[in-house]
């Protein structure tokens, strides 16, 4: 029987374990962690992701500031109002909502957090030590870290002897996610749109992780019998049995098809979506730990 991972249930026990680690911390240390979002302009999308987010470190427990800046605002006081935020001692994660309102460059934005309080894991910094392997001291990025969680479920800790192939090589998912595949010992091949017989590459993956944009594209017979197939992909298409108009989310993996011959499978939508919240307070959490020169907790 082919497990399909529920990334709601999962995601709920990280934030079980961020809510404990919370108390913890300020049971213990007096130190409560704080959690900064900062979104710029009116963008509908933008604001209900900011407002899930801002909930989301309330529940945990979280001091949650939301600074919620009007479209005109300029360069030099966006950068202002970080310069604040890394000063703040009370904050210990800085999130600036992209994508940033067309006049705005997001890159010196984003660059300017610092890295210890960069939640999104998007510092250069912390891409470097993902890079290098040192998981210890940067912040990875929220949603190659929550496909992991499911991972180690999966097959623990240790990925000796399984070889792992993630479709894709963007700087957000593909390469952060092949470097903690390898930094936990898998035998990783990043493969993306000019690899040569890419169905035959993926038909030696034990575990198999697609994001590259393409609705439906990895299909069944390019799935080992018995693989872990993640699918990060997430594409609005037609669903003409639904009435004309109508739309509908589907991954870059045929899922049903897939579905018959992987173990354990993550579905779209429902899969990792939920995970991508919930690292983004695992890394807060993290980040307060560390500020308060704690363990933090593992997830």
């Amino acid at each position: 029987m082919t497990t399909v991972i529920d990334g709601k249930a999962v995601a709920a026990s990280v934030i079980e374990t961020v809510k404990s680690a919370t108390r913890t911390l300020e049971t213990e240390a007096g130190v409560r962690a704080g959690l900064a979002v900062v979104i710029v302009g009116d963008d509908p999308a933008s604001h209900a992701y900011v407002s899930a987010k801002s909930r989301m470190a309330k529940e945990c427990g979280f001091l949650s500031v939301q600074h919620t800046l009007p479209e005109a605002t300029s360069q030099e006081e966006l950068a202002a109002l970080v310069a604040e935020l890394n000063a703040d001692p009370a904050i210990h994660g800085i999130l600036v909502q992209l994508p940033l309102p067309k006049h705005l460059q997001s890159e010196p934005i984003i660059q300017s957090i610092l890295p210890e309080k960069d939640v999104d894991g998007l510092h250069v910094v912390n891409a470097g030590k993902v890079a290098t392997g040192d998981l210890e001291g940067g912040l990875v990025s929220c949603t190659p870290a929550g496909a992991m969680v499911f991972v180690r479920r999966t097959h623990g800790e240790d990925l000796s002897g399984l070889n792992a192939v993630v479709i894709g090589r963007s700087n957000l998912f593909g390469k952060p996610m092949s470097a903690l595949l390898l930094a936990a010992n898998a035998t990783v091949t990043t493969a993306h749109s000019r690899t040569k017989d890419l169905p035959a590459v993926c038909r030696n993956a034990d575990i198999l992780v697609a994001a590259v944009g393409r609705p439906e594209m990895v299909k069944a017979d390019w799935v080992k019998p018995g693989a872990l197939l993640i699918d990060v992909g997430i594409n609005r298409v037609p669903a003409l049995e639904r009435g004309e108009g109508k739309t509908k989310l589907v991954g870059d993996v045929a899922f049903e098809d897939c579905a018959k011959v992987a173990s354990v499978i993550t579905p779209v939508p429902g899969g990792v979506g939920p995970m991508t919240i919930a690292m983004l307070m695992a890394n807060t959490i993290i980040a307060a730990y560390r500020r308060a020169g704690r363990k933090p907790p593992k997830f």
